[in-house]
């Protein structure tokens, strides 16, 4: 990704479906309905490692505990329609997994933290860089307004597209696109959130965050020390850096410049 010029992307709108905070009580695997509870021990242990893993961060992140929106959020979204056999199983394991093209689903405890450090508003708008397979796209859904998502894999973001609009996620919009560039059509956002590591913060990031905003990142290049970033953009457009923990996301690529 080297490109400075603003691509117009392709947008995956999701449209005409029921709300993912409607109660589902069963779901699709194969074509098949799952029994109603056959995820429901896995995902309340799942919460409970998430909810570890703030407590031992707390002195880094400055959250002890999930915030009580991001926890709901984190119930209600089913990562397991997220994730392919032979990873199914493994959907409420609190670890990343393979989805395909070099890329992963992030691990429940990141997803979570980087949701609360976006302390995000029913009236939001976010961006999301790099989509993958939709679950974290899913989880801001539950919290924001709107979230634009970007993905420059091809299968991958009509995969998530497809896959939000099956559960319901009115509000996620998936475009095909380079993430270095943001998505300048939409700016500015109220937040930002990247699922993928950058060697540095890409200018269009800061630049598309709306004064009061939060931006949580990963950055670091590839094989070397990764930092958790989150900035904030005061009323006056000055960014503000805090690092917090260190992490090791799959790096943010794109296209040749």
């Amino acid at each position: 990704m080297r490109r400075t010029e603003p691509e117009s992307g392709r947008g995956l709108r999701l449209r005409n479906a029921a709300a993912l905070h409607r109660p589902q009580t069963a779901a699709m695997k194969d074509g098949h309905l799952d029994p109603p509870d056959r995820w429901a021990g896995a995902r309340a242990r799942l919460l409970d490692a998430v909810d570890a893993d703030f407590a031992y961060t707390a002195a880094e992140t400055g959250f002890a505990a999930m915030p009580p929106g991001v926890r709901a959020a984190m119930a209600a979204v089913p990562r397991h329609r997220f994730v392919e056999e032979p990873w199914r199983d493994a959907a409420y394991d609190n670890r990343p997994l393979p989805i395909g093209h070099g890329q992963t689903i992030s691990q429940p405890f990141i997803v979570a933290l980087m949701t609360a450090m976006l302390e995000l508003r029913p009236t939001d708008r976010v961006l999301e860089i790099g989509t993958g397979c939709g679950y974290q796209a899913a989880v801001l859904a539950r919290l924001a307004a709107h979230v634009d998502s970007v993905e420059i894999v091809p299968e991958l973001a009509a995969g998530a597209a497809a896959t939000l609009a099956a559960l319901g996620v009115a509000n996620v919009v998936v475009h095909e696109a380079d993430g270095h560039l943001g998505w300048p059509p939409g700016a500015p956002y109220d937040a930002v959130i990247a699922t993928a590591a950058p060697a540095a913060l890409p200018p269009a990031w800061a630049a598309q965050l709306a004064p009061g905003g939060r931006l949580a990142a990963p950055v670091g290049a590839h094989g070397d020390a990764q930092w958790l970033l989150l900035l904030r953009k005061d009323a006056g457009g000055r960014v503000h850096e805090q690092r917090t923990i260190g992490v090791r996301f799959v790096p943010l690529v794109g296209r040749a410049r």
